[in-house]
């Protein structure tokens, strides 16, 4: 189906759900942005605020804010100085300072952090949000989530869709490789959030749709099929890693929460860019840094097939979870964050013994088929040789996560967020340890 056939939705779905998503334009291919003053000018916008930083200034900005004063819009430009923008609460300050009611619609110009900054700000402002893609590096696009770091804790927020997304072939396909490499790294963590998603409906219950989830399918198909000609810049190539992502970002619209695109390995992603963050660290791309959580994820995944799983022994060990000592750990583990955490649990219990032992029921039931489920997955090196053909890090040493921070990962990013799925799957059967320090020793580290 094409790309903007998504955009009238779905009515009398299997899953019962009506799906709709609030994205009314879309234009992705040579001169967009050339083509972005018509689009503007069918819903009567006078003035605009164009957002960027200082790196998509120069790649788009600038001829974005040229071709709508060319245009008759009035235009007022906010460009981030930032080498590296961090979507906190001090940064989110200052684009609240810029914007205001008297604009008619935010225009942000960029990818990531950007796009998040400017969906939240412009949802909190009441104002209609255009995003012109400076690169096709993450699926964020077209969802309508935003994720912010408040309280110095990661969290995803549920904001508006963009009215519109724009994706300038001719800029997109000049993007840094790193940049593009991370949009497939970003697509490719499918395979995880998509597992643990339908293990999740089978083990728990929770609202599943089998069209959203072909829906993603085919967003990872379209990378997969292009991956050899993205390295080389092919236009048609960048186009169709656009097209994904974009699906992809439909897809969260349609469930209404991310769960179609954020499972297990987008966990270990945040709880890295987290500790980065609390080091004063580089920011690392968040494509680039779920690329090396997906392969980390299949790999536990992996391990997890070749276990012979002791549910009573996993039993035994959730009867003796100390919450005391666990909070002790988090602390530990999340230092300035914990105490949020630690709220979390206390409001959703999920670590909680009964809930644990309840959980195990219901796998040792439902064993054959979680495995089923598992061994459908690619295997970790395939993904590893389609991200390393883009010259794409693969281990968590290359972007400087070292063993320590891999194992905390593996034994608590869960806590960030109330979603079951691979590393709550490890805590319930009392794998989390041992796994954690086979994953790091495999990765040599």
């Amino acid at each position: 189906m094409e790309l903007k056939e998504y955009l009238k939705g779905r009515s009398g779905c299997a899953c019962g759900r009506t799906h709709n998503t609030d994205l009314m334009e879309l234009d992705i291919g040579r001169g967009a942005i050339k083509r972005l003053p018509g689009i503007l000018k069918k819903y009567g916008y006078k003035k605009l605020l164009v957002v960027a930083d200082i790196n998509t200034w120069e790649a788009a900005g600038s001829c974005t804010a040229s071709v709508l004063e060319a245009a008759g819009f009035t235009v007022d430009t906010f460009v981030y100085q930032d080498t590296a923008l961090v979507p906190e609460e001090r940064v989110i300050g200052r684009l609240t300072v810029a914007a205001g009611p008297d604009f008619d619609a935010v225009i942000g110009v960029g990818s990531g952090t950007l796009n998040d900054l400017c969906k939240y700000i412009s949802y909190k402002m009441g104002l209609d949000y255009y995003v012109v893609g400076s690169a096709p590096s993450m699926d964020g696009f077209s969802s309508n989530v935003a994720a912010m770091i408040t309280n110095q804790l990661k969290t995803t927020y549920e904001v508006h869709t963009p009215r519109g997304v724009i994706g300038d072939v001719e800029v997109l396909s000049n993007a840094p490789m790193p940049m593009i490499a991370a949009g497939v790294g970003d697509i490719l963590g499918k395979y995880v959030c998509l597992t643990d998603w339908k293990i999740s409906h089978l083990l728990q219950g929770e609202y599943y749709c089998g069209y959203v989830e072909e829906m993603v399918q085919n967003s990872i198909r379209v990378i997969m099929e292009n991956a050899d000609l993205v390295s080389a810049r092919d236009p048609k190539a960048v186009e169709a890693v656009m097209n994904g992502l974009t699906l992809s970002g439909i897809a969260i619209s349609y469930v209404g929460n991310s769960r179609p695109a954020s499972g297990s390995e987008h966990h270990l992603s945040h709880y890295w860019e987290m500790m980065f963050l609390f080091q004063n660290r580089p920011a690392v791309l968040h494509g680039t840094k779920v690329g090396i959580g997906t392969i980390s994820a299949l790999k536990l995944y992996e391990m997890l097939a070749e276990t012979s799983v002791d549910f009573e022994k996993a039993r035994i060990k959730a009867r003796a979870f100390d919450l005391e000592n666990w909070k002790e750990k988090i602390r530990k583990a999340y230092d300035p964050a914990a105490e949020e955490v630690i709220l979390l649990e206390e409001r959703v219990h999920k670590n909680d013994p009964q809930v644990v032992l309840s959980r195990i029921d219901q796998m040792e039931a439902h064993w054959d088929e979680v495995l089923t489920l598992i061994r459908m997955l690619p295997k970790a090196e395939e993904i590893s040789a389609v991200l390393k053909g883009m010259g794409a890090p693969v281990t968590p040493a290359e972007i400087g996560v070292d063993a320590a921070m891999v194992k905390n990962s593996v034994l608590y990013a869960k806590e960030l967020r109330n979603r079951f799925g691979l590393l709550q799957i490890l805590f319930d059967l009392g794998l989390n340890e041992e796994f954690a320090d086979r994953l790091t020793a495999g990765f040599g580290m």
